[in-house]
């Protein structure tokens, strides 16, 4: 299974040409993808509020690149207010689910009210936890899952007030290391590209790999607006044996009702 993460150079209120950039980057990408393979976009990604037409785009994206889209996440209108929610489709185009931001952050916070869903999904038999951005930094968030994750996916818009990105994107990579050694998870970020502009982003998108040995490692950039990453589930599932047969990997209990 191939996980491709984006940082591509986004502008707010510029929903026709996000959803044009991050097509362009991807469109190389057609043809060498399989139907269990992933692409996660950044949060807010399509800046649409109507539900039917964010999900044709992401509907639209997955189709011409034949592999599952995790679609970031757009400001919906519901019932008289606004909901900061995503979507997954795969390769034929037929949505899997939705997910929600459950923790709104700073001023997102005037413009939509807290989500309810979590995002939880099944891929080529691995289990995905979706957190939308701010979601992520909340380690209580991750005991409502169902299951133990295998891979965790953060659409992200690192919103920052610093001068420079520098300090957002390390604490970034130092959570997603900490959190892919705690669940014994793979952690993919994608996330807006660093610009002058306001709001600014810090550009965190990355890829933690708990069983990496190299220290450097650890947490991969993207480097780039675009890169694959090869997902070694044997070696995941190596790491996560070797580190039960210590007493050094705790599995939290399934919710109460959970199968």
């Amino acid at each position: 299974m191939k996980l491709v993460l984006v940082e591509p150079a986004l502008f707010v209120a510029h929903s026709e040409h996000n959803v044009a950039r991050v097509a362009d980057l991807l469109a190389p990408l057609s043809g060498s993808l399989s139907s269990d393979d992933i692409v996660l976009l950044p949060e807010h990604y399509a800046a649409t509020p109507v539900r039917s037409e964010y999900e044709a785009i992401v509907a639209e994206l997955a189709r011409g690149l034949g592999c599952h889209v995790v679609g970031g996440s757009h400001h919906e209108d519901r019932d008289g207010t606004r909901v900061n929610t995503g979507a997954i489709i795969d390769a034929k185009g037929t949505l899997l689910g939705r997910y929600e931001k459950l923790r709104p952050y700073a001023d997102e916070r005037t413009r939509v009210r807290e989500g309810r869903s979590l995002g939880e999904f099944t891929v080529g038999g691995r289990r995905l936890l979706v957190l939308v951005c701010a979601d992520f930094w909340f380690s209580d968030v991750f005991y409502r899952a169902a299951a133990l994750p295998d891979l965790i996916l953060v659409p992200a818009f690192s919103v920052s007030r610093k001068p420079t990105p520098d300090y957002s994107r390390t604490l970034w990579r130092h959570l997603a290391v900490t959190r892919a050694y705690e669940f014994g998870a793979y952690v993919g970020i994608s996330d807006w590209m660093h610009t002058s502009d306001w709001p600014t982003a810090s550009g965190v998108s990355g890829f933690a790999d708990p069983t990496a040995v190299d220290p450097d490692r650890l947490f991969t950039p993207t480097g780039g607006e675009v890169r694959v990453y090869e997902l070694d589930w044997a070696a995941l599932d190596g790491f996560r044996a070797d580190r039960m047969a210590r007493g050094f990997f705790w599995k939290p209990p399934a919710p109460e009702g959970a199968p």
